[in-house]
Formats: structure tokens, sequence, C-alpha cells
């Protein structure tokens, strides 16, 4: 606008003062400044683009195939043109990235008229969450550098990649003991695997019951006698609140709390038990800023800066949630895809403390179920909020996130003073070998 402006005072100038020369000069520089403008609007208009992914949700370590295709729409042909196709920042600034680009995701091209492009790329997931691909921001503009002009092309895709599952040691199926068994003063339901012994047949047992071999031995009809104790899988409580995660130990203990929760439900799922998850963290999905994404809104805008065009294609790095997050204790096929996705999505919060996740979530934690408490952090309020849960009638257990065995042993002693049992969680390969305690226990 300024260049604009100048020329049109010297040629008024030129005008006023007879200068022909300097007339004509100005007469030309606004010809090429106004078809520069033309041109920079009408390459910028005439393009479009479609993102394809081959699958929108994967397991750690897959590979993500991204297929980007460009199209100039116009009769005009494009001289230049840079394409990047965005991700997350928080996706790229870890070592690995949560996210590892295999090809060019950012590209300088150049279109004839009516030419079709095709920019392929994959992304390899080091880590599980969820994450936004693009949408693709164009840059293009005019050959004497006068005017830029940036677009937001295509929808924006989402990756969802589930946390790691890690399989259980010295653990037997068979014996279908849940982890956090409870024994209870009064029976739930009977186990037909567990039997305790025989007593004389009554009116109305069914014959499922009958003790055949105790029958034939005395000629008088027994029935079968299981065992009291209640199978009643665990409900999962995982703080996940910033303030309980040492900076200069992230990623890694996060993670390794997400696994360790994935783990424990994949062995109580495998034993058809029921499963719950309660926790504060803040889910991923509610940050996308383009829900309702229409194509047509932004993408027509014509965005001052490289800066600004990414911020509007990106998603939010911040909600107010103060909801935690609950997928209800109970029993069924899709209990485990449910909890992974959760997890999957699953970040940190500055909202929820972990005792009042807990005060928040009493009323819908079932007393049958144990609850599985997994700490990085214990202060005494979140040991009182814990013994309370105990008082209450809860089978209680706490798993604690640390490898200091110093930092374990003032963490525990706030528990046990709370008659709360733990369990010290070093590294990923300490996972099997407390989830195996726990279950055989």
């Amino acid at each position: 606008m300024r260049w604009l402006v100048a020329a049109i005072f010297l040629l008024l100038f030129a005008i006023a003062f007879d200068f022909g020369l300097l007339a004509y000069a100005m007469y030309a520089l606004l010809g090429v400044m106004v078809l520069s403008r033309w041109l920079a609007d009408s390459w910028s208009a005439h393009l479009s683009a479609t993102r394809e992914t081959n699958r929108d949700r994967v397991e750690i370590g897959d590979t993500v195939a991204v297929v980007v295709k460009l199209e100039n729409n116009g009769w005009l042909p494009i001289p230049w043109m840079l394409l990047e196709d965005l991700l997350p920042r928080q996706a790229m600034i870890h070592n690995p990235p949560n996210l590892q680009v295999i090809g060019r995701r950012l590209q300088l091209v150049s279109f004839r008229g009516g030419q079709r492009k095709t920019i392929l790329y994959q992304l390899q997931c080091n880590r599980r969450g969820y994450y936004q691909l693009g949408p693709l921001v164009a840059e293009t503009g005019d050959l004497f550098g006068l005017y830029r002009r940036y677009r937001i092309l295509s929808e924006p895709s989402f990756l969802l990649a589930y946390p790691k599952v890690i399989p259980l040691e010295g653990f037997d199926i068979a014996s279908r003991r849940p982890i956090g068994e409870v024994r209870m003063s009064h029976r739930l339901y009977e186990d037909p695997t567990r039997m305790a012994g025989v007593r004389a047949y009554q009116a109305g047992d069914p014959l499922n019951r009958i003790h055949w071999g105790a029958t034939a031995s005395t000629g008088v009809l027994h029935s079968k006698i299981y065992e009291p104790s209640t199978i009643a899988g665990a409900t999962v409580l995982l703080d996940f609140h910033e303030a309980s995660f040492d900076p200069q130990h992230e990623p890694m203990r996060s993670e390794l709390a997400v696994t360790t929760a994935a783990s424990i439900a994949g062995a109580i799922c495998q034993m058809g038990q029921q499963i719950g998850l309660v926790t504060n963290a803040r889910d991923a999905a509610e940050r996308v800023k383009f829900a309702g994404w229409h194509h047509e809104h932004p993408s027509l805008q014509k965005m001052a800066s490289r800066q600004f065009a990414r911020k509007s294609g990106a998603m939010l790095d911040d909600t107010d949630r103060l909801r935690p997050q609950v997928v209800p204790t109970q029993r069924g096929n899709l209990q485990l895809r449910q909890i992974l996705e959760t997890l999957a999505r699953a970040e940190k919060t500055d909202g929820l403390t972990f005792a009042q996740l807990v005060q928040e979530t009493t009323s819908r934690l079932p007393a049958s179920a144990t609850v599985i408490a997994i700490l990085t952090a214990v202060t005494p309020t979140t040991a009182i909020a814990l013994g309370n849960l105990r008082r209450r009638g809860f089978a209680v257990t706490a798993i604690l996130n640390t490898y200091d065995p110093y930092e374990f042993a003032a963490m525990s002693g706030l528990l046990i003073a709370q008659r709360i049992e733990t369990r010290q969680l070093l590294d990923e390969t300490s996972v099997s070998t407390i989830c195996s305690t726990l279950a055989l226990r």
C-alpha cells in the first residue's frame, strides 16, 4: 500500500510540473503493481487441495502415509508456491519426536494452468496422542516481491495413536483372579470356576449346581458351594495434573503412567472383568479449533502473514475444562477400546487436582471394584483423599510412579499412614512385575 501511495504521489507531482519521463515511469510502475496484485490474487484463489491418510488410528511404531493432492484450477501458470502441511508443535519438540516425518511436508512448487501435483510423505508414530494433520498453508506472490498471498488449503485430518499395552508376566489368565481382588462379607455373584465344597441339596437348586460325584457316592443329592469371594475388577484413578510431574523427567514419567493404566485395563478386560478409568487429564480432542470445519470459511481469507496463517490453522493450545474424564466401571467388548482412546487423548492439565478428582467422582465409583491409583506425586491432601476412600469400604492400592527410592519412601509413608498398599513403578520393564504382584496377591 505504501508503494502504491508513493507512486500516485510521484505521478501527480510529475503531471503538475510537466515531468514527462517521470510520469511515464510512474504509469509503468502503477501498471506493474496493479498487474502483480491481480496475478497474486488469481494464483492464490485458483489453487485447491485435498488430503488423504491410509489410517486414522494406529499403534505406537506404526507408519501413516499422507497424500496431499493439489490442483491449479485456473488457466494461468503459477511460477512459484511454497506449501507446508502443518503438524502440531508438541508433536515435534521432543527427541525422538512424537511424529517423525519421513519425506518432505514443506515444498516449493510451480504449476502450469490446470496442472495437478501430489505431495507424499509418511509419519512414524513414536508416542501415543491425538494429532491434527494439516491444514495445508500455501504462500505465493508476484515475481517482483511486491505482494504475498497466504491461504489455508484442505481440511485437517486427525490421527489417534493408542498407548502401549504391556502383557503381564507371571499371570495365569485361566485362574480368573483380577488385579486387586476384593474379599467381601456378602456375595455379589458366584464364580463357578472356584468351588469351595458341597452341601445337601436344597429345593430350588438348579441342576448345574448338583455335585454328581457326591450324589453317586452317598445316594443323596448334593449341591456345589462356590467360593464366596467376589471377583470385582478395578477402577483406575490416573493423576495427570501438571504439578505432579517434574519437567526434567518429561515426557517419560507421564507416558509411563499412561502405559501402566493401559496395561492394567488390558489385563482385566482379557479376564472378562469390569474395568473403569477416572482421570483429571485434559481431552486433546477438545482443543480442536475446527470442530465443524467449513472449508470455504478460512481458506478464502487473505492472510496477512505466514505466521498468522499457521496460527489460524492450528489446534488450540489450551482449554478451560475442569470436568474429570470418566469411563464407567463395567464389562463389555468395547470397554478396553474406550479406555485406550481416552488414554490416547489424555494431556496434562492445570485444572482438577487429584484430591479434587477423588472428591468429584467418589459417588460414581462402584464399591465392588478395587481402586488402583497411579500417582507421580503424593501430598498429604492426596493421601487423605485415598484414605477416605478406604474408610468408605473401597479396597485401595497405589502405584507410585518414581524411580527415586527416597522419594518412593516419602510418598509411601503418607499412604501407609492411611493403611493403603503401595507399589513402586520404576520404569517400563517393571509394569508387568507390578501388575503380576497385584494379580497374585
